[in-house]
Parts: C-alpha cells; structure tokens; sequence
C-alpha cells in the first residue's frame, strides 16, 4: 500500500506553496480562493535513517533516495480543493472537498498564523487561527454525523434483520472511513453510551461521530507562515490554549522551504530537506543574501522550516505507521542493497510484511529473519520502525 497524505484547509493559506515546496510541483498558487479547484497529487518524501551504514555498505534505492546516511522515502502527497464553511452542506466545493479527502489515509491542515485571511480565504487584519482550527473540525465532525445518522436510520428500518446489532450497521455505512464493527463498538462504549441509538441524544451523537472521526482520520496543524511576527505571536496563544490539546502543531514556513531548495537546484546553496542548516555556494545579489539570512535565523531557531517535519510526523507519529526494509547482510551480485524501504502500518506482522511484498511471497511464507539479530522470527511477531527482514518463502 502507499500512503497518501491530504493537505487541507481553507483557501490562501499557503496549501498550494507547501504542496510545490513539498514535491517541487508546479501548481498555481495565488492569493485568492480555490486557487486549487482539482486535488493536486505529488510524490513527497520523508526521512528513514538507512540501516546500511550499519552494514557497511551502501544502498542502491528503487525509489527515493539516500544522502549522508539519510533516506528519503516516497509517500503520495495530496493538495485538496479549498475549504469553506457549510462544506458539509455542500458550500463552495464542498462534496468534492469531502470525497477527495476521504481519499487521504492523515491529514496536515495548513493554517495561516499571520491571521491576515479571513473563513473565506479573503485579506483581513487580526483574524484567530483557533477560528480556522475550529471550523475545520466542525465540518468534517457534521460530515461524519451526517453518515452516522443515515447508519442510525438503517438500522432502525431494518434492512437487514431485527437481529442486527447497531455497530453492524453503523460499520456498514461509515465503511468508508476504514472502521470496522468491533472498532465502533470500542468508540460507543468508550463513550459510555450504550449500544442502543434510541437512547442516544443529539449531543451523545455528535460526541460519537467526533470521536470516529478522529480516530480514522488522525490530523495535525501544520502552522504556517511562522517567519513572520504575527504568526509568532499566535502561536503561544494558541498552543497553549488547552481547547487544542488533543492536537499537534508544527512551525512551518512553506515560502523558506521552497526558496532553499530552489537554491540548491539552482546550485548557488547546499540544502538537505529538513535540516536546520544551509551552506551558500555562489555570490548572491544582497536582496537575495539577506532573505537568506531571515530564512536562516528562522530555520536556526525551530530546527527547521516545517515541511518535512509535518510530513513526517503526520506519517510516523498521527497515523503510526513504520517503514521496514526487506534486505540481507550482503549486497547482491549485482552490487545493489537495500534497494527497498517501505511505510507498513502500525503492529504489522512479519507474515503481513510478505503479503505486503507480494501475494505469493506471504502464501509460501515459511519465517524471517531479522538481519540486525540474525535471529529467525515467527509469522506473528510485529515490526519495528527501520527493522531491516529477510523473508523465507515456498514461492
């Protein structure tokens, strides 16, 4: 499988810079709303420190790649139409904002902490980024209630037998948030309500619907513009404000990171996606020089610009997932090792990770072995982050 990760938000955040920043795509970018009108999809990257320094050896990756010991791992990036308030009514681009991020496995909501675009997108002056944040949430919550309610009248019609249980039919009609009846079943009594929608009030679903809807669609703020004053001055503000605790904020400017990596391509700096250093390699004109150096002090002082940070974290941390490497001790004749690095998800198994690689590979699956070790692993035993696994197969 390969992940995707949607970047939403309401128009003229600065969606679009992230996602050419992120990919080093061309899609227009503008200061104005539904810039994106089609979701924009990319190939993005996040980090993996390589497991072949370890070896002493060098890889040779398929995809991606790998500098100073660092691999660049592909993930599906995608720039979702803009956003407005009434989404879920079907305001602005809203049913086709909701199909295609339901399209996306972890979100990354781009908020503009300037607060100089107002709801709609539009210039304004002292605008809260909470305000952006809480509308946000609110629409795809009235989403979410919109689909439970629809389970909720199909198991009081029943359709499909008075012998149903709630959760059944619930799974049924939100089958396509990838959340199954036993999983719902968790959420309501997690909730304390009982399995019974009549005794459910308008508060107790829309609890449950925010709740499903968080665990199936995990999100961070990605909080850009933050080389700017305003936004720094929001940020305190808003982070510590415990009505967003449950979230997870990252500093990004969009702008510096598509402005360094335009250097390196062009050859007058040395930048490695992420890291919090930059070297110039060419006489610049001073207006370049000393945009430079305001990029520099703010890369300095939050360890970067953001871009790779956010992706990273949505991918590893909100969605938990792992990357794990199939390879051996030794290269291959051939000279190539560790040509592979792939995202699985959380608690994948070793049998899991075979099928992952092929069909026939998990059918023959005899064991593995983690190469670090050299110690044989069962079917059942789950995957770390970075484990490097040699599969044993009849096929």
């Amino acid at each position: 499988m390969s992940y995707k990760i949607g970047l939403v938000g309401k128009p003229s955040v600065g969606k679009s810079t992230f996602f050419n920043a992120a990919t080093m795509n061309d899609v227009p970018e503008g200061a104005y709303p539904f810039t994106t009108i089609d979701p924009s999809m990319g190939e993005a990257y996040v980090r993996v420190n390589c497991a072949a320094p370890e070896f002493d050896h060098t890889c040779t990756p398929n995809h991606g790649y790998c500098t100073d010991g660092v691999r660049f791992v592909p993930t599906k990036l995608v720039d979702v139409a803009g956003l407005v308030p009434g989404a879920h009514e079907g305001k602005g681009l809203g049913n086709q904002f909701l199909t295609d991020l339901n399209e996306a496995d972890v979100l990354v909501h781009v908020v503009d902490f300037t607060g100089e675009t107002d709801l709609e997108g539009e210039p304004t002056e002292d605008h809260d980024p909470r305000e952006d944040i809480d509308f946000l949430e609110d629409e795809l919550d009235m989403w979410y209630l919109d689909i439970l309610e629809k389970g909720i009248e199909r198991y009081r019609s029943g359709y499909h037998g008075e012998d149903k249980a709630i959760e059944d039919d619930l799974a049924e009609q939100m089958s396509a948030f990838k959340i199954n009846a036993d999983e719902i079943k968790q959420v309501v009594l997690a909730l304390d309500l009982e399995l019974d929608p009549d005794t459910w009030d308008d508060a107790d679903k829309e609890a449950l619907a925010r709740e499903i809807r968080i665990r199936t669609k995990p999100m961070l703020i990605a909080a850009n513009k933050m080389d700017t004053p305003e936004a720094q001055a929001n940020w305190e503000t808003v982070t510590e404000d415990p009505e967003y605790e449950h979230l997870t904020f990252v500093p990004v400017s969009a702008h510096a990171e598509k402005a360094l990596k335009n250097g390196n391509e062009q050859g007058v700096l040395d930048y490695r996606p992420g890291d919090e250093e930059f070297t110039v390699t060419a006489d610049l004109p001073e207006e370049k020089a000393a945009g430079l150096e305001q990029i520099r002090e703010f890369v300095t002082e939050f360890g970067g610009t953001g871009v790779q940070q956010a992706l990273e974290t949505a991918l590893f941390e909100e969605l938990g997932a792992i990357a794990v490497f199939p390879g051996a001790r030794k290269p291959q004749e051939d000279g190539t090792f560790l040509q592979d690095c792939f995202v699985l998800p959380d608690g994948s198994t070793a049998e899991d990770f075979a099928y992952f690689l092929h069909t026939d590979i998990g059918d023959g699956f005899l064991h593995a072995h983690d190469v670090r070790t050299e110690r044989q692993i069962g079917a059942d035993t789950e995957l770390d982050h970075r484990d490097v696994v040699e599969i044993t197969t009849t096929n």
